[in-house]
């Protein structure tokens, strides 16, 4: 269904709109950081993929309305099967999982037997369904410390958060050679300029980001990690080194601070916005509620599947309610 081909009334208070919607539906909408501020601030809950997804499972709701990207809207299916879950725009998908074809995947695990596939969530759910342990860029430091060193261990689909680990924890790992496009956007040689111009402000990284970038970072961690570092630094100014939608949350909790997104090739980060989170608006938000579609479809084998190394990743992992920061 292609929703854009349904019009909308130019006077329509959006905003009221999607706030009846919501309540006629019994609906919980969910924002990811990277979506835009407008989205952010309608949304009932704002954070890291799966802490949402746990969120909106704990609720009485019977719809899930996820504005991110595909694969975070199927997690949310995975643990809550009973709920209807939708997703503004089914073309929002995610560089990751895309570099990660299901079937050339099988086909790798199936060629190193002896090897634990640990997988970071930003994949499919069929990769997942091919997955021994789900993890996040929060916990997967923790996950893979739990592992015996003897243990051989494949990484996908993300190559650098790989890279990161395998350096950090001296583990060799076999690395998928995927990348997020977003991150990989960033350019040393602009970021050395800014902090120049900036000398007393630190740089917070996401781990997707490239090494030579991850460098020059006094902060490395997943979003709502880079967050805490933001509001909790004592340095007016920080340079945020992940997509920029998060700096929307920085500057409504500490209005005094000013945060700079680090720059693309062409020196500003307009390059690094994701063009997938970018597919979801207001619009499409209302539309989706109106009509409860594109809905999130998964076949009962691969959702239990997918289920099991995420589970798995649950009892790993050092939380300690279920609103954690586990992505």
């Amino acid at each position: 269904m292609n929703l854009m081909a349904s019009t909308i009334d130019p006077t329509l208070d959006l905003i009221a709109e999607i706030k009846r919607l919501r309540e006629e539906k019994n609906a919980v909408i969910l924002a990811h950081y990277y979506q835009d501020g407008a989205i952010q601030d309608i949304a009932d809950f704002v954070g890291d993929s799966l802490d949402l997804s746990r969120k909106a499972a704990e609720t009485n709701a019977d719809v899930i309305v996820f504005c991110g990207v595909r694969f975070m809207a199927e997690v949310a299916k995975i643990l809550s099967p009973q709920k209807t879950v939708v997703l503004p725009d089914m073309a929002a998908g995610c560089s990751l999982e895309d570099s990660c074809p299901p079937d050339e995947f099988k086909k790798f695990v199936d060629a190193h037997p002896d090897h634990m596939v640990l997988s970071y969530i930003n994949c499919s759910a069929a990769v997942k369904a091919l997955t021994d342990i789900i993890v996040t860029s929060s916990n997967a430091e923790h996950i893979v410390n739990q592992l015996p060193e003897h243990q051989k261990i494949i990484f996908a689909p993300d190559r650098h958060l790989g890279g990161f680990l395998s350096r950090k924890l001296g583990r060799d790992m076999l690395l998928w050679q995927g990348t997020c496009i977003v991150h990989e956007m960033f350019s040393e040689k602009e970021l050395i300029k800014l902090k120049a111009r900036y000398p007393d402000a630190p740089v917070a990284a996401h781990p997707e980001c490239p090494d030579n970038i991850v460098q020059h970072a006094d902060h490395t961690g997943s979003t709502s990690s880079i967050l805490k570092f933001a509001l909790e630094s004592d340095a007016d100014t920080v340079i945020i080194a992940t997509e920029p939608g998060i700096i929307h949350q920085m500057e409504k909790a500490a209005p005094h601070k000013t945060f700079i997104g680090a720059p693309g090739a062409d020196g500003n980060c307009s390059c690094n916005t994701c063009p997938y989170m970018a597919l979801n608006t207001m619009e499409k938000l209302y539309l989706c509620l109106r009509d409860l579609g594109p809905e999130i479809d998964l076949d009962e084998q691969t959702r239990v599947a997918a289920e099991k190394p995420l589970r798995r990743m649950l009892e790993m992992s050092p939380q300690t309610g279920p609103s954690k920061d586990l992505s």
